[in-house]
C-alpha cells in the first residue's frame, strides 16, 4: 500500500494494491493489522455506511461533535466523487483549510479522515456507490453541517447548482461557527 500525506496533518490518501487479470480485479479493502501500521494507531470501526448518488449530488459538509466525533475511512465502490475534508481543529495550523481528492471505483484510493474534520463529497457519475467505515456511531443530536458553498472555506466545487438535501442547504457559516474540536 502506498500512503500519501497532505499539508493538513493526519489526513491520508491510501492507495490499495490491486490485482487484475482477464477475469477482473481483486484487492483487500481492509485489514485491521495493516491499517494500524498505516494510520499509526489501532482504529476501531463500529459502523459501515453506503450511499448511492446521482451525478451532481453533493453531500456535506458533515461532522459529529464529541463525544460522538467520527473518523471515516471512505472509498468509492462504483462511479467517482470529489471528496473533501475540512480541518475543524482549533489548535491546528491548518484550521479552516481543506483537501480535495478524487476517489473512483478503479483508482484504488481510500481517504482517511480522522475526528475533527467536516466531510463532504460531490458525485461525478450516476449511481455512484460511496462507502464509509466509521469509528463512532451515528448520533443525530451530535450531527452538524457546514455550508457546502461557504465563501470562507473557498472550496472549488466544479458544479454551481448541485443536488443537495434541505439539511445541507441550511448549514452553518464557517465564520460564525464555534468548533467543538
Amino acid at each position: 500500500m502506498i500512503v500519501k500525506q497532505f499539508e493538513i496533518k493526519d489526513l491520508l490518501l491510501l492507495h490499495v494494491r490491486q490485482f487484475t487479470d482477464d477475469r477482473g480485479l481483486f484487492f483487500e479493502s481492509y485489514n485491521d493489522k495493516n491499517y494500524a501500521t498505516y494510520l499509526g494507531e489501532e482504529i476501531d470501526f463500529v459502523q459501515d455506511n453506503l450511499s448511492i448518488s446521482k451525478k451532481n449530488v453533493l453531500r456535506g459538509l458533515h461532522f459529529q461533535s464529541p463525544p460522538f466525533a467520527q473518523g471515516k475511512l471512505v472509498s468509492v465502490l462504483k462511479g467517482s466523487v470529489l471528496d473533501v475534508a475540512v480541518d475543524l481543529r482549533k489548535e491546528s495550523v491548518t484550521y479552516g483549510k481543506h483537501v480535495m481528492v478524487e476517489l473512483n471505483a478503479l483508482n484504488g484510493y481510500q481517504f482517511w479522515i480522522p475526528p475533527g474534520f467536516a466531510h463532504g463529497f460531490l458525485s461525478l457519475e450516476d449511481e455512484t456507490i460511496f462507502s464509509y467505515k466509521c469509528t463512532n456511531y451515528y448520533s443525530p443530536s451530535h450531527e452538524h453541517t457546514l455550508l457546502w458553498d461557504d465563501v470562507d472555506l473557498d472550496i472549488n466545487w466544479p458544479v454551481k447548482n448541485p443536488l443537495i438535501s434541505k439539511k445541507d442547504a441550511i448549514g452553518l457559516n464557517f465564520i460564525t461557527f464555534e468548533t467543538p474540536f
